[in-house]
């Protein structure tokens, strides 16, 4: 992905990789075959790079220091290659600068380990210093009876993938406290040649087995959490040396605190999404890092995504026949981009690719997702999610919020239109309106009559803007249902149009979205100027006939 992104910024990558027939090796300008432990394999292939990045922190750490000081230019440096390669190293660093982290401390025998134990609680968290991602190198104690075992596992862990992930004690073993989150967070945070610093947004990380499986961006979350998810990564990466793309995996804990996780010196999964959902990709916004060239806007340009990855679900030729024909299925979907990484071996649970599906909102995505999957209840949910919600307290209300809705369906514009009563049903007003925003709902239109109640209701529940329809009633000929919507407190802004007049209220509506949509603004450009012509037009017609027979027609 780095090796695309890099074609269309006329940037030439090589490649350093021990597989003849790496997914880069197809697209990179050249490919080396080679290990990147190997200490003269690296300086040789150094030699032929204007600058050396890397793909993985898992590298040679002590050439890639040697090699600076021979004038190689690194990014980022080999000093942060070191911190981030060495988990436990990692966390003391952190500490230093003052960054929150869950409690941890280094273990050398099963009885510093039970001590731990006794200092931390259970679960504990058991992790391996070095060569641990995805999962492997990671063992959970619930009890100080389980530290024997679950350091044994870990064992069995480094049997079955690689002896390297752990080694046990003598290869350096740490606990962490485990932390009570409610959510799994993610910031793609890039940074430049001249220090200056980009905040993707926060993204919500989902994992199985200690696997990301999903990344919704943006994170279901506060504001207040997103800003402070952002200054906590934005003052991790500040701590480090040297130009590139950054993860920061964060923990959001029960009582609203943001612990670091870990880093990643390099484009991460948790970012993947970025190709279809940003204005610059992470793996463009690396390359203009360490090449130097000015950082590219991080900023979402649709209003949500959600990453799935493509996990192995079997062995060999039949997982492939899975994932291929779950590819189908995502082609499907409107909004859905599949990435085929062309791994040459398929396994259970390895990264073979992932669907990266936009939308106007997570929780439509999200009904899209479990389409794709097929999971229970969501096998046609491919409908078009309506963009405005009308509402009315009443079907008597229905014989004019319909001009609303046809003037919403002439411009094309998705509606739903339902019965929500401020007084006689709260429950389900409050349900609707506090919803509205995750199922795609951009703006709302409520009518009301008599104390016109619902549209500022609605309005106190719900981030998006309420137009309201004052709705004329038996007495007061609507002035009182006019008076009341204009008379909402400060801070609950309610918009309004004349009594009865729901046509506004949709072609209002209509204006709101077409700040954000180019097809609609058009539209109604081209509805105002249809409206001046017909108005031209019988002008004209009264001039040449005259008031009397102009009547008569």
């Amino acid at each position: 992905m780095l090796c695309q992104a890099a074609s269309k910024m006329a940037i030439k990558v090589i490649v350093l990789d021990p597989s003849e027939n790496c997914p880069a090796s197809a697209l990179a300008y050249d490919h080396m075959v080679g290990s990147f432990d190997d200490s003269a394999t690296v300086e040789e292939f150094a030699k032929r790079c204007g600058v050396l990045t890397v793909e993985t922190e898992h590298v040679d750490v002590a050439t890639l220091e040697k090699l600076e000081q021979q004038g190689i230019d690194c990014e980022p440096k080999a000093s942060t290659i070191r911190i981030i390669q060495d988990k436990y190293l990692q966390k003391v660093h952190f500490s230093r600068h003052g960054i929150p982290l869950p409690e941890f401390m280094e273990i050398n025998n099963l009885e510093e380990t039970k001590r731990a134990g006794e200092l931390y609680g259970y679960p504990l968290m058991i992790k391996g210093k070095r060569l641990a991602y995805d999962g492997r190198g990671n063992a959970v104690a619930k009890s100080e009876g389980e530290l024997s075992s679950a350091i044994d596992g870990v064992h069995m862990v480094i049997v079955t993938w690689d002896w390297r992930i752990l080694g046990g004690f003598g290869r350096g073993l740490y606990v962490e406290k485990w932390a009570p989150f409610i959510k799994e967070l993610a910031v793609i945070v890039a940074r430049g040649r001249d220090n200056s610093i980009l905040c993707y947004p926060v993204v919500e990380t989902i994992h199985k087995e200690n696997i990301c499986h999903i990344v919704k961006a943006p994170a279901d979350v506060p504001w207040r959490i997103r800003k402070l998810a952002n200054d906590v990564a934005y003052k991790a990466i500040s701590s480090l040396e040297g130009a590139g793309v950054f993860a920061v995996e964060l923990f959001l804990t029960r009582d609203g605190q943001i612990l670091l996780n870990e880093v990643a010196p390099r484009p991460h999964n948790s970012g993947h999404h970025t190709i279809e959902s940003c204005y610059t990709s992470q793996f463009e916004q690396h390359l203009r890092a360490v090449v130097g060239l000015p950082l590219g806007d991080p900023s979402m340009k649709t209003p949500a995504a959600i990453m799935y990855n493509l996990l192995g679900e079997d062995e060999g030729e039949p997982g492939f026949k899975v994932a291929h024909q779950l590819i189908a299925r995502a082609l499907e979907i409107p909004g859905a981009t599949a990435h085929w990484y062309d791994k040459p071996e398929m396994r259970r649970q390895r990264k073979m690719g992932h669907i990266t599906l936009v939308g106007p909102s997570v929780g439509v995505l999200e009904a899209r997702r479990k389409s794709m999957l097929r999971e229970e209840g969501y096998e046609n949910r491919n409908e078009v999610a309506p963009r405005v919600g009308i509402v009315m307290g009443s079907d008597s209300d229905l014989p004019v919020m319909k001009d609303a809705a046809r003037i919403l369906n002439m411009f094309g514009v998705s509606t739903e239109v339902r019965i929500v009563s401020a007084h006689r049903t709260p429950e389900l007003m409050y349900s609707y309106a506090s919803s509205a925003r995750e199922r795609g709902i951009q703006v709302i239109i409520a009518g009301a009559g008599g104390a016109a109640h619902l549209p500022g209701m609605v309005a106190s529940l719900t981030p998006l803007p309420v137009i309201g329809v004052p709705v004329r009633a038996s007495t007061l000929d609507g002035i009182d249902s006019l008076l009341s919507i204009v008379q909402m407190p400060r801070g609950v802004p309610v918009a309004t149009v004349a009594v009865n007049n729901a046509t506004n209220a949709g072609l209002l509506a209509v204006r709101m979205l077409g700040v954000g949509d180019a097809d609609l603004l058009a539209r109604m450009n081209q509805y105002q100027e249809d409206t001046r012509d017909y108005v031209l037009t019988k002008a004209e017609k009264l001039r040449k006939d005259g008031w009397e027979a102009y009547l008569n027609q």
